[in-house]
This record gives structure tokens, C-alpha cells and sequence, in this order.
């Protein structure tokens, strides 16, 4: 199987790619660069191609880099990955989130009433599901959340912030910034997407202090490298699904 994994900055991207590297390490290759100047590696396992692409910062320019890659090559799978806030308790520092939907939780209308969401005002969707059986997969096997993760332009700095997308959405389990545009771009090529998040700070008042970044890094690391044997399944029955469903329509 071939998966685009993308991430928003270089730091996130090296500690995917630590995770998929086999063992003894080889020597890693230098990122080549697409168009559009995102530099993107390559790692290979048995059964695993993983294409770690640089995207940049927010849903727009995580759309615009996936969609560039799918441009290029062919893939199974989209995965968006990096570190987000957590929202407490069920997602503390250090800790993982698989996302069972990936959420735009800011994209809409202000209304005397209160939010509403994209779909409600009758223009796309703002909530993209990836295959329901490949996260729960993914969350046991690297022991992670199984639970929404928004997509916010605005990283949450503030306690009324965070009450307010809690009250919107009481199942989340983090926020980022470029999931949904990841899934934007991938449905557009009709590919299935999964978000998987490291927690470095918790989804609330700004406080840089208290965040753990390396932590989530590593984290990172260690969830890719338990991830990579359910990829491998993942990946070899949807190729049977798909050729079984070749032959019964050829």
C-alpha cells in the first residue's frame, strides 16, 4: 500500500518518518521537493510505502500541498498527522487521538442564535469520516482516543473558547489545524483519510509554558511505529475489497 502522510511543519514530519524507519536505520533519504516548494520523504516497510509530506500551517495550505501530491502519484491512503491541544481530561499531554471524524469547527456563521455550521447554511460539509474500522484499529493499536478532532483556523487561547467548542462538540478529543483540509483534498481524489494527533498542550488559556511539544513529538514517533502493521493490514484488504470488486463488475 502507498499512504500520503501529511504533516504541517518539518519537526512533525521527521518524527512520522522516525516512526516508519525499519530497523537497523538506514541511512535517510533527503526530502525531494513538489512543486509548490513542499518537501516530501519517503519511507518504506514490507507492505508499506509512506510518501511524509510538509504541507504548512492551517486547512488551506494542508488542502493546496495534498492536493499537489494526489496530483503526482497514486495513494490508497491520507493520513493527516502531527501534535494539536487536548481536551481535558480525556486527552492529556503526551497522549494520542485518533480522529473518528475530522471536524471543521470553524467554518460557518455567527448568528444572534448562535454558530452554524457550513452544511446548515447550505454551502458543502463541514465533517469528513475516515473508515471506521481502520481508526478503531489505529486507536488500539497504539493506544490512543478514538474521538472527533476539529479543524480550527484559530488555535483555542482562551477558557470561553474552549467551553464554547466543547459545548458544539462534547465528544472532541483535540483540535488542530489542517485535518479537514487534508480530507478536503483527498475526498476530491475519492481517497479515505485518517487524522492522528499528539497532544502537546491542552485545549484552553495560552499558556506556552506548560506545553510539551517534545513530548508530543515523541509520542508521534511511537504511534507510527505501532501504526505501521495496521497500515500493512489495512491496506492489503482493501486492495483485496477492491480487486474482488474489479472481477465481479468486469
Amino acid at each position: 500500500m502507498r499512504a500520503l502522510i501529511v504533516t504541517a511543519v518539518v519537526a512533525e514530519a521527521d518524527s512520522v518518518a522516525a516512526g516508519l524507519t525499519p530497523h537497523p536505520d538506514p541511512v535517510t533519504p533527503e526530502p525531494r521537493t513538489l512543486p509548490g516548494g513542499y518537501p516530501i520523504t519517503r519511507r518504506d516497510l514490507p507492505g508499506l510505502a509512506a510518501d511524509v509530506l510538509v504541507g504548512g500551517v492551517g486547512p488551506a495550505a494542508a488542502a493546496a500541498a495534498t492536493a499537489t501530491a494526489l496530483a503526482l502519484a497514486d495513494y490508497s491512503l491520507v493520513i493527516s498527522a502531527g501534535i494539536g491541544g487536548g481536551f481535558a481530561p480525556a486527552a492529556p499531554l503526551g497522549s494520542l487521538v485518533v480522529a473518528d471524524a475530522l471536524v471543521a469547527a470553524d467554518l460557518g456563521a455567527e448568528t444572534p442564535e448562535g454558530f452554524l455550521p457550513v452544511q446548515e447554511l447550505g454551502f458543502g460539509r463541514s465533517v469528513h469520516l475516515p473508515p471506521a474500522e481502520l481508526a478503531a484499529r489505529a486507536a488500539e493499536a497504539t493506544g490512543a482516543l478514538l474521538a472527533p478532532v476539529l479543524t480550527v483556523s484559530t488555535v483555542t487561547g482562551s477558557a470561553s473558547r474552549a467551553a464554547e467548542l466543547a459545548a458544539r462538540h462534547p465528544l472532541a478529543g483535540a483540535e488542530a489545524m489542517e485535518g479537514f483540509g487534508v480530507a478536503e483534498a483527498a475526498a476530491a481524489h475519492g481517497l479515505p483519510v485518517l487524522e492522528v494527533r499528539a497532544v502537546s498542550n491542552a485545549v484552553g488559556p495560552r499558556d506556552r509554558a506548560a506545553w510539551r511539544i517534545g513530548d508530543a513529538l515523541a509520542a508521534l514517533t511511537a504511534g507510527f511505529r505501532a501504526l505501521g502493521p495496521v497500515l500493512v493490514n489495512w491496506g492489503e484488504r482493501h486492495e483485496r475489497h477492491e480487486h474482488d470488486k474489479h472481477h465481479e463488475h468486469g
